[in-house]
């Protein structure tokens, strides 16, 4: 039961930091695209930008190991895992999307407007919503 835990725990931790990039990448976008055309405070923001992209991901790598130990070691799982994972998925593909359009604003790409992006930044909140409902009451 220990290691269950230790493992458990570690995943969560994990998750928590992929999962505040997951919310703060987005955030850097809107400010770029309100920043305009200042290019130190525009370089700024993208060095930030893909120093979180990359944190991001090792955090999103290490949380699935530890998520695959659960997974495999102690056979959680169900239906409810299935729909979990697909969010988690869907998830990634929001991050890395984000982290295609920051790579394409330091190639010179425009970004959607501030106000699009404050509203694309809002997503990831229902998905994260809809992963801890599943997690908790295992509807199926």
């Amino acid at each position: 039961m220990t290691a269950y835990l230790w493992t458990k725990t570690a995943h969560l931790v994990f998750v928590i930091a992929w999962m505040a990039s997951v919310f703060y990448l987005p955030r850097i976008l809107v400010n770029i695209a309100e920043v305009g055309d200042v290019p130190a405070v525009r370089e700024r923001l993208v060095l930030m930008g893909r120093r979180l992209y990359r944190f991001g991901h090792i955090m999103f790598g290490i949380a699935l190991l530890f998520g695959l130990a659960l997974w495999l070691h102690f056979g959680i799982g169900g239906g409810w895992m299935h729909a979990k994972l697909t969010l988690v998925l869907l998830m990634l593909v929001y991050f890395t999307v984000c982290g295609r359009w920051l790579k394409g604003v330091d190639k010179g790409r425009a970004l959607p407007s501030a106000k699009a992006m404050r509203w694309i930044n809002e997503l990831p909140l229902f998905a994260l919503i809809a992963v801890v409902y599943l997690v908790l009451a295992k509807p199926f």
